[in-house]
């Protein structure tokens, strides 16, 4: 009997990404599309037993980092382990098109600065078979992958492009600059580009120190830019910015002036600083006035703190500074163990706390008030009373002593979590509103950056188990959480045709164990190009993550399907 479909997930629990109450449900798919949903009599070429199972639309990660990556690999990993089916990628003004020749290693130099990203292994994958944005978007639609990718123009590439070693040395655009980046950007939107982002943070600095090109990037400029994407018809706004008081209202003020002139969507990112506890809500009343006002802005937010991993095989970890670690520094993580495990050793490094509490790097790794054992399971809202300083008073030892004995854990592999963002309060009630509020999206997980501090690409696994679950209060439905990683990111955007199940959506689509839906310890990989390494973060419970009616993942494991593609600009239902 030949097969009416070429998929059908049968007998699933649906959670069709309208936010709609949980329903049991056949899904059906051919071309790649969703073609019934209801009971389905047809067959399928392949059939899913979905029964017990929840079934939800692929999820749409509108903030990463795969700019590089998408070029030399064809699994977008970590963020294709957690159910995500399309990325957008070129976030926070960092990228590699458009270039010249004489520009690369600046462009590779701002990236490992910003997002962590060793140099060399960005020399080592990078082929440089571009020029401009839209070869740029050539090389990455050359490459098969598992899932779909789409891409924004960074505004610290095309500073550079128009203004050379004046851009980078944060000069003011002239006339000119303005009107060639306005028709780049047209150009680039035309070739595809999703978007353009850009920078206003004085953390985001190149490897050598030097502030991002758009650091200081006139309301002139970016109005040039947001012009250009009005030309094209097309194009939303990503930023970060500092907002520090008492300039926010007036930095938000202009960003109100790029939206109304041009009519094009803006995100920034709004977190609970560690400096300014309640500064978000003043951000986010802003958001909903400016919303009340017809003014598509909205702050993209994260599910749990952000902040560093801290750990033997990572950048980064308490005793980083110490002259006594530097020493074992580049050695083999076994190596670094043994020494570690020597008495005279840990006296020795011990020894040179007190001399380094004015180091700035020892006082951000050292703050064990504020570190905690991250654990197996990870646990992202710990107890006040389990930081490290606390435990080791309760134990009668010195916080650095403790700290030393937790990261030789696993072999040393075990890592400490230093909370920076979203964790002022000693809980996550913070995230809870900013998920709960409608002019908020969910973003901010970073996947493929960071790769020795921060493995935050899980977020949308962490969303549903925490938020949904495992939290003692303030949970969500779950039908509310899916929406707001599938049909409320889709849209954000521009793309009209994923993020909910329905006939003649696009067929992204996840089978789900909720039960045993669980994200994994971060695990050190030595993958990346010139050998480098990266943290990864798994997932249990994906019984299966399907792009384009094609499944990609079956139980976590690749299937050797590569259906993904190059999405070009925004797309219509």
């Amino acid at each position: 009997m030949t097969a009416e479909f070429d998929l059908v997930i049968r007998g699933g629990t649906l959670a069709d990404g309208t936010g709609a109450a949980l329903r049991e449900a056949d899904v059906a798919v051919k071309g790649g599309r969703v073609a019934a949903v209801g009971t389905v009599t047809g067959k399928g070429g392949q059939e899913i037993d979905a029964k017990g199972r929840l079934v939800t639309p692929g999820f749409v990660d509108i903030h990463t980092h795969y700019d590089g990556q998408a070029t030399w690999d064809e699994r977008l990993a970590p963020s294709s382990w957690h159910g995500v089916t399309t990325v957008v990628m070129g976030n926070c003004g960092v990228g590699f098109a458009p270039v010249r020749e004489a520009d690369r290693e600046r462009l590779v130099e701002l990236m490992e600065g910003v997002e962590d990203i060793p140099g060399a292994v960005m020399n080592e994958g990078l082929k440089w078979n571009w020029h401009s944005f839209g070869d740029y978007l050539d090389a990455v639609e050359a490459r098969p992958r598992d899932i779909d990718v789409a891409a924004q123009l960074p505004h610290g590439a095309l500073r550079v492009y128009v203004m050379g070693e004046r851009g980078a040395r944060l000069e003011p655009a002239t006339e000119e600059d303005i009107a060639e980046m306005r028709g780049l950007t047209a150009e680039a939107m035309r070739a595809g580009a999703l978007g353009f982002s850009t920078s206003r943070s004085l953390n985001h600095r190149t490897v050598k120190g030097d502030p991002t090109p758009s650091l200081r990037a006139t309301k002139a400029e970016l109005m040039g830019i947001a012009l250009g994407m009005k030309d094209a018809g097309h194009g939303v706004i990503e930023l970060l910015s500092d907002f520090d008081t008492p300039d926010a209202a007036s930095e938000f003020e202009m960003l109100r002036s790029l939206v109304a002139a041009s009519g094009r969507p803006l995100s920034f990112s709004l977190a609970q600083a560690g400096r300014s506890a309640d500064g978000w809500k003043g951000l986010l009343a802003m958001i909903e006035q400016a919303s009340r006002e017809g003014l598509p802005i909205r702050g993209q937010v994260a599910p749990r703190p952000i902040g560093l991993l801290l750990g033997l095989q990572g950048t980064l970890n308490p005793f980083i500074a110490h002259a006594a670690f530097q020493a074992i520094r580049s050695k083999p993580l076994s190596e670094k163990v043994a020494a570690m495990r020597d008495p005279a050793f840990r006296a020795k490094i011990l020894a040179e706390n007190d001399a380094l509490q004015k180091h700035p790097l020892a006082r951000r790794v050292m703050q064990f008030d504020q570190i905690y054992p991250l654990g197996d399971p990870p646990d992202y809202e710990p107890p006040r009373e389990s930081a490290v300083a606390v435990d080791a008073r309760r134990r009668g030892m010195d916080p650095a002593e403790l700290a030393y004995d937790l990261l030789l854990g696993d072999e040393g592999r075990a890592f400490l979590f230093s909370p920076f963002a979203n964790y002022s309060n000693y809980n996550l009630d913070c995230c809870g509103e900013m998920i709960a509020h409608p002019d908020t999206l969910m973003g901010l997980g970073d996947g493929g950056a960071h790769v020795g501090i921060i493995s935050d690409g899980s977020y949308p696994t962490y969303l549903l188990t925490h938020w949904g679950r495992d939290r003692a209060h303030g949970r969500f439905d779950v039908p509310y959480l899916v929406k707001r990683q599938t049909s409320d990111t889709a849209r954000a955007v521009g793309l009209m045709d994923r993020g909910v199940i329905a006939p003649g959506m696009k067929a992204d689509l996840n089978v789900i164990d909720f039960d045993r839906l669980r994200v994994n310890a971060p695990r050190m990989a030595f993958d990346l190009p010139a050998g480098g390494k990266r943290l990864l973060q798994g997932a249990d419970g994906y019984d299966a993550t399907i792009v384009s009616g094609a499944v990609v993942y079956r139980g976590g494991e690749p299937t050797g399907a590569l259906p993904g593609k190059l999405v070009r600009g925004p797309q219509e239902a």
